[in-house]
């Protein structure tokens, strides 16, 4: 499971012109699943998120977490973080779940965020959507439940 996590002022999804979610002060998360992962992957990556210490002190310093400040989180799945780009001119998809396994293994993910107490507002599964925010730093990190990065 990859994903992109973003520290963001605000972010939220649009489809067909209408904007079906919404934060504020905290993470977007750009979420691929893989053809290999499991509820171990959720667990993992979900721990990882809501308390990687990203978020400035009263120093300033990265110190931390979407916990310890209260925010929110959106989270997007996004199949093309499993692109594979190294041969030809045509990504290759082949690495990324199949939508059923990765629409279960999203809304695990989706529902354990919540279960921190967080507040979750997600885009809508297999759809094409328009994602803006305002990333605050910027501030960009990129996570990997088989840790290979």
């Amino acid at each position: 499971m990859r994903a992109v996590v973003q520290r963001t002022d605000k972010s939220s999804v649009t489809v067909n012109n209408i904007n079906i979610a919404s934060v504020g002060c905290g993470l977007t998360v750009l979420l691929g699943v893989g053809a290999d992962d499991n509820e171990a992957d959720v667990k993992y990556l979900v721990e990882k998120i809501v308390n990687l210490r990203i978020f400035p002190d009263d120093q300033g310093k990265m110190n931390l977490s979407l916990l310890d400040i209260k925010g929110e989180l959106l989270v997007v799945s996004q199949f093309t973080l499993y692109a594979d780009c190294r041969k030809g001119r045509r990504p290759s998809f082949d690495g990324a779940a199949h939508p059923d396994i990765a629409k279960a293994l999203y809304m695990q993910f989706i529902t354990l965020c919540e279960s921190f107490g967080i507040r979750v507002a997600c885009g809508q599964f297999q759809a094409e959507m328009i994602v803006r925010l305002d990333n605050h730093g910027p501030v960009t990190m990129l996570l990997d439940s088989k840790r290979t990065f």
